[in-house]
């Protein structure tokens, strides 16, 4: 039996060309359904996305073996201890996006935004040349937002390149971007360097490694409200 001291939600994803989504699936539940790991794990041609909760040595060795599957080196993880698992069971599934905003393939290795780390954060979307534009959709941004920021309005993230679009900004525009872990921000900044903006900026880890590093700051902030976490 697991202690409950030692379950772990691990969430992570990981923009990675990968070639057979098929095989990768079946290694990763293979091993996954071995352990008394739960969540979501989601597989594309453009990488994976997933939320995990079990016992940390599991999830830990998970890694391990993920990143060898994957062949890759680096795997940004954010861990939050829990009391109990947040899921009910474990799924993983192939998909043709791992964050879907429908405008098909984007190189998003190559065509970013430039990353603004929490420290900096509030100075850089305090210049009056900076647009700040959330990335979230209506129900997420109803909880929370950093002051002064757009709301595009949008009901679901695949309606985001024509809202903003409705914003009517010049592509020489200086625009950040935020989001709630960073991926969102990861495929639209790269799809508005696809379309020739030139200046664009988003939050390095997003809302939640903003607050992280504020939780044990005692600088003020620019964020008004709770974040919604999936």
């Amino acid at each position: 039996m697991i202690k409950k001291k030692n379950i772990f939600v691990y969430s992570f994803y990981r923009f990675v060309k990968i070639k057979n989504r098929k095989l990768i699936k079946l290694q990763i539940l293979n091993f996954l359904k071995k352990t008394s790991i739960k969540g979501t794990f989601l597989i594309a041609d453009e990488g994976i996305n997933a939320s995990l909760s079990g016992d940390q040595s599991e999830l830990n060795y998970a890694i391990i073996l993920i990143k060898k599957i994957l062949n890759i080196r680096k795997l940004q993880i954010k861990m939050v201890k829990a009391n109990s698992h947040s899921f009910n069971k474990l799924k993983v599934r192939i998909k043709n996006e791992i964050v879907s905003l429908g405008v098909g393939s984007l190189e998003i290795n190559k065509l970013t935004g430039k990353y603004i780390s929490p420290k900096k954060w509030d100075k850089f979307i305090s210049q009056k040349n900076v647009k700040l534009i959330d990335a979230r959709n209506i129900y997420e941004i109803d909880i929370g937002k950093f002051k002064n920021s757009i709301n595009p309005k949008t009901k679901n993230f695949r309606e985001f390149p024509k809202k903003f679009k409705e914003l009517n900004l010049p592509k020489s525009q200086e625009i950040a971007m935020y989001c709630t872990g960073g991926i969102r921000c990861e495929k639209a900044s790269s799809y508005l360097k696809k379309k020739g903006y030139k200046n664009i900026y988003q939050l390095d880890g997003g809302i939640i490694n903003y607050l992280d590093f504020k939780n044990n700051s005692k600088n003020s902030s620019q964020w008004a409200g709770e974040c919604f976490v999936f």
